[in-house]
Formats: C-alpha cells, structure tokens, sequence
C-alpha cells in the first residue's frame, strides 16, 4: 500500500500502558463531566429553577448538546494540532482545559449560568481527548495490539459514562417525594471537580509523544492534514464508515443524553439512571470482547457486521418497550434489556470502527480520520437530541422510531465495506514467536 514501508527497528515498550492509564483517566473525566445533569435531569431542574427558562434551548438537557455543539466548532481544529504536533500537545491542552473548567463547575455548581460557561469549556477539551485515540494506540502499540487499546480507551469512555449514571442519583435527592427533591447538585460537581483537575495533573506528568522507536513493522509515512482530508473523503470504505458514525454513535448520543426523559416516556417516576447504566455496562463488555476478538481473528468487517446486527434488537426493544408489553413495570425491565443489548453492540463497534478507519485511510492522519468519524456522530447526535428534547419530548417516540429504521439502514451499508488490508502486516503475519514482549520475525 502506498505510504507504508517496513520499519525494521521497531520494539515495543512497557510504558505503553502507562500511556494507556494516563490516556484512560483523562477520558473517564471528560466522559463524566459531559454527563454530570443527564441522569438526574429533572432534579436538576428542580434545584436551578427560576435561573433559567425550561422552554428555551438553553435549559438542562442543553449541557449534554453542548459537548456535541462544540466538537462541530473544534474536531477539525483540534485534530490539526494532533496531527500537526503531537499527542503531548494535544492531550495537553485536553487535559488543562478538563482541569480548569472541572472545578469552575464545581465552585460555580449552584449557579446555572456558571455550570454552562464551565461546560463549554469542558466541551472544547473533549476533542483533544477523544480524537487522539488512534493517534496513541498507532505511536505506542503494535498493530496486532492495537484494537484491543482502542477497546479499553472506549471502555473508558463507557466507565466515565456508567459512574455518572450510576453514582450521580446517589449523592442527590433524586425522589420527587423528598422534601429536598434536587437538593446536593452542587456538591456533587465539586466532587468531580477535583477529580477532574486531579486526573488533569496526572495526565500532564505521564503523557510522552512516543517511544524512542517505532511499535510495529509498519512505518506510516502521514499526508499533509488537507490532504489527509481529500483522501479520506474519496475513499468508498471511509464514506460508509462514516454514515456508519452518523447513525450508530449518532443513537448513542441520543440515548445517553436523553436517558432520564426516556424512562419518563416509559412511565418510571424516579430518575435512576438505570437504562443508562445498564448500556454502558453492556458497552464496558464489548469494548473488551469484541475489539479482541477483532485483533484475534485478524478481522475488522466482520465484526463491524456482528456489531451492527445486534444492535438492531436493542434499539427494537428501546422503541417498543410500552408497546409490546401490558404494564409500565413490564415495559421498563424490556428497556433494561434492550439497553443492555444495544450497549454491548454498538459501543463495541466503536473502538473497531475506528481502527478500521485508520487502516483503510491510511495514509492519512490516524486522528484526521478519527475525528471525522466523531464528527460525523456528533452532528446527528445533535440533531436527535434537539429533535427529541423541544417541545417538554414531544417528539421523542417518533425518534426513536426512526432510530429503528436507521439499525436497519446501517447493517445494509455495514455489508459493502470491504476488509482492511493492513490488518495483517507482512512481517507480523509470519511471527509466531514473541521474545521480551517484542515480534520475531522466524525468517
């Protein structure tokens, strides 16, 4: 393949996973602050009432869309400062931003105004973060390493996502029979206040560019960031991948940041977080399986294929749960399932997806094409919510209807991608034998 050629002294170095840890922390952080009112939305309503209108866009569910609004305005740029110079600054400036804006949020908690100017700046860290996934996994892992590092960065993202939902109902008066119903929000940002900044200072001392030689047998020779783009835009197998972002990470978004109105829909008084809960629980065992099973077999469509037709259920059972079922109790423990199901699958598309990505652009810039994907997810994440929140819901059954023929739509496209080529390397494809944690070459 153009842009490629065999790298001979390559090693791989323990420190890799340091790198990883570092790597995951700053996004367990980031994925918490984006989420921090979402499974308590109407409690959090309750304790900033009179500070804002309910019916204007800017009401709670707006600090979920906001990271999604951003990364619009800064995926692009901050992939460019990835790509341009490096993980260390790009990570760097992620990482600051999420310390900074963490504890305004936490010091400010009891004014809304303060929470939203604190989460828009947590909003531009959160494409620093994010986009640098294969950037990190390409300069520190080897290739057949390098889905399951892309599995456990997304498992961070689903870990940050499930302790905000779980843990968040915990520390408020999440019941609308307590007196003090919403009383504790602002405690509860400052918790995470510190852990933000605390998890930024790490991130700054442990964070390095790369090992002093390269990980794998392949050396990526990268194109120029807008020639990146131009390839990456003419490649049929980018362009589905990326409708393939615009709906599955697009349903995601929606489910994640609208998971307290959906259990209202289905009749749940309290806001428990548990249908988001429970997908990221099912996210947090496909990030781990199925990205490994991809490195394994040697196979990225393939699984691209199981990931999309199963998610097809989930989203069924989300959209059909009060309908298929006799009681609102009944409904409910169908959502749970279903939320379950839709976890395991479409948050495990995600690491293998973008891996896939950055071989089958390859050479444009890994982050380039990663961040074009989220961009992709964000943009209709975006517009589900916005559709889905206007209105006090009014439109959010009909969304999620259309979530279903989107599944449908998606697992026909998943079909026409063809495999990676680069998913077995020459050198790599004959080594048998590992020696000091490092690929041997029997020839």
């Amino acid at each position: 393949m153009a842009g490629r050629k065999v790298q001979d002294d390559f090693k791989v170095y323990p420190y890799r996973w340091v790198i990883l840890g570092a790597f995951m922390l700053i996004t367990i952080l980031i994925e918490i602050q984006w989420l921090t009112h979402a499974p308590v939305a109407r409690a959090a309503e309750a304790f900033y009432a009179g500070q804002f209108n309910p019916d204007s866009l800017f009401n709670i569910d707006f600090l979920s869309m906001s990271y999604m609004f951003v990364f619009l305005l800064i995926c692009i740029p901050a992939s460019y400062i990835i790509d341009t110079w490096g993980i260390r600054v790009g990570l760097g400036i992620g990482a600051l931003l999420t310390g900074i804006f963490s504890l305004l949020k936490g010091f400010g908690g009891a004014n809304f105004k303060i929470v939203l100017i604190a989460q828009l700046g947590l909003a531009v860290a959160q494409p620093f973060i994010l986009n640098a996934v294969t950037a990190v996994t390409v300069r520190w892992f080897p290739l057949r390493e390098r889905g399951m590092a892309a599995g456990l960065s997304a498992l961070a993202q689903y870990l940050g996502i499930i302790l905000v939902m779980a843990v968040t109902p915990l520390m408020i008066a999440s019941s609308p029979l307590d007196p003090a119903y919403g009383s504790g929000i602002d405690r509860m940002l400052m918790i995470y206040g510190i852990a933000g900044a605390a998890g930024a200072f790490i991130t700054l001392i442990l964070i390095k560019e790369a090992p002093p030689t390269p990980p794998s047998s392949e050396k990526i020779e990268h194109k120029k960031f807008s020639e990146g783009i131009k390839y990456i835009l003419g490649n049929k197998n980018m362009i589905l991948t990326i409708i393939l972002f615009f709906i599955g990470l697009g349903i995601f978004n929606a489910v994640s940041s609208m998971v307290d109105s959906i259990s209202a829909s289905l009749g749940v008084r309290d806001s428990d977080g548990l249908i988001g809960v429970l997908m990221l629980a099912g996210g947090v065992l496909g990030a781990v399986i199925i990205p490994t099973l991809s490195d394994k077999f040697r196979k990225r469509k393939l699984f691209l294929v199981i990931c999309i037709g199963g998610m097809i259920p989930g989203v069924l059972g989300l959209s059909f749960a009060d309908v298929i079922t006799p009681t609102p109790s009944a409904a409910y423990g169908v959502a749970l399932t279903a939320s379950f199901i839709l976890g395991f699958f479409v948050m495990s598309a995600g690491p293998v997806g973008f891996q896939y990505a950055a071989e089958v652009s390859s050479p444009a810039p890994e982050s380039t094409s990663q961040g074009i994907l989220l961009l992709a997810g964000q943009i209709s994440g975006l517009v589900f919510v916005g559709g889905m929140s206007i209105r006090d819901n009014l439109y959010l059954g009909r969304f999620m209807n259309l979530f279903v023929i989107l599944s449908i739509v998606a697992f026909i496209m998943v079909t026409r991608l063809t495999e990676s080529p680069m998913i077995i390397t020459e050198k790599e494809k004959y080594s048998e034998f590992v020696v000091n944690d490092n690929p041997v070459d029997p020839a």
